[in-house]
């Protein structure tokens, strides 16, 4: 090859090289002012039919009009939601496919070892939807009518009371692990394949407490049979108003809720993701939305992505040191 010849080699490959982002660059800026161009998957990493499946459902319905394009909901349930993590880390970063999460993405990198993922890494935050109470609940038949009573007890016999949740790393057990270091208080923890058979045992007599969501404790109250003593929210629960805080109750500060928030894969582009913002803001102020969080005690927390970035780095660090303290595993 003579040198006039290599030359010319070496320039159409140079501009072969360089020309490629370029031209990756401009289809990707195509797609983005295209979104959506197909129907929209929103990851659920619990069966039909809890919190965050209705909650997924009625959003995604929500949103579909404004984005032109159908909500399909995919449920992938399993591994503490770790199934449904992985589905989404390893989709195209293109907007299509989402996931409505909730405090176990926080919880997860130290509960799972090793860490199934890097929460600053692996995920593009979109928006904070709205939080949901944990309740501590006894049987109406036994002695504690107060958190305060139920407290006392605690102290005066520790590791005499028991308390039943949805498994070991749920987001209630972990809710009264942090309420047992607030309020200097040893419970033995009771853990269930979920909270109805843990409510089936406080029913039963079996257990002394249990600290579920407050919508799976309200036939139980409305029947009588059970009584709430305490809402681990910041604020009281629509669903018991007349139920104090923890926060109320001798312990400023406290806050342990169920939060909801949708994230996507990491390297979403911020056209794309502040598109989807936007239109998630627009569905947290559809009465129909507002009534579902309502209607199973929460409330909605519309605001900017930073919100939700911050709390979920709070609530990583704050699950981190809960976890590895507590020397807490999973099922």
């Amino acid at each position: 090859m003579s040198s006039i010849a290599r030359r010319r080699w070496l320039i159409r490959c140079v501009v072969s090289i360089t020309g490629a982002p370029l031209a990756l660059g401009g289809r990707a800026a195509r797609a983005q002012a295209t979104y959506p161009s197909r129907p929209i998957k929103l990851l659920v990493g619990f069966a039909p039919g809890g919190a965050v499946d209705i909650i997924a459902r009625a959003v995604g319905q929500q949103i579909a009009p404004g984005l032109g394009q159908p909500v399909v909901i995919e449920n992938k349930p399993g591994a503490g939601t770790n199934i449904a993590m992985r589905a989404l880390i390893e989709s195209p970063p293109d907007g299509h496919t989402l996931m409505l999460t909730a405090n176990s993405i926080a919880a997860n990198p130290t509960l799972y070892q090793p860490p199934p993922y890097d929460m600053a890494r692996d995920f593009t935050p979109v928006a904070l939807v709205g939080r949901v109470p944990v309740v501590l609940a006894v049987n109406a038949q036994g002695p504690h009518e107060s958190i305060a009573k139920f407290i006392a007890q605690a102290k005066a016999k520790p590791g005499t009371l028991n308390f039943g949740s949805p498994g070991n790393g749920s987001t209630p057990h972990l809710a009264i692990e942090l309420f047992e270091r607030a309020a200097g208080i040893e419970l033995v923890h009771v853990p269930y394949k979920g909270g109805a058979p843990a409510l089936n045992d406080l029913l039963a007599g079996h257990l002394q407490s249990v600290a579920v969501n407050a919508l799976e404790v309200q036939p139980h109250v409305r029947a009588g049979k059970l009584r709430v003593l305490a809402v681990l929210s910041p604020s009281r629960a629509s669903l018991f108003p007349d139920v104090p805080t923890i926060a109320e109750s001798g312990f400023p500060g406290f806050e342990a809720s169920v939060w909801y928030g949708f994230v996507g894969p990491a390297g979403l582009p911020t056209t794309v993701a502040s598109k989807l913002h936007a239109e998630i803001q627009k569905a947290l102020a559809a009465p129909e939305v507002r009534d579902r969080l309502v209607g199973a005690g929460g409330e909605v927390l519309p605001g900017p992505v930073e919100q939700f970035a911050s709390l979920l780095a709070s609530e990583r660090a704050r699950y981190d040191k809960l976890i590895r303290d507590a020397r807490i595993k999973p099922d």
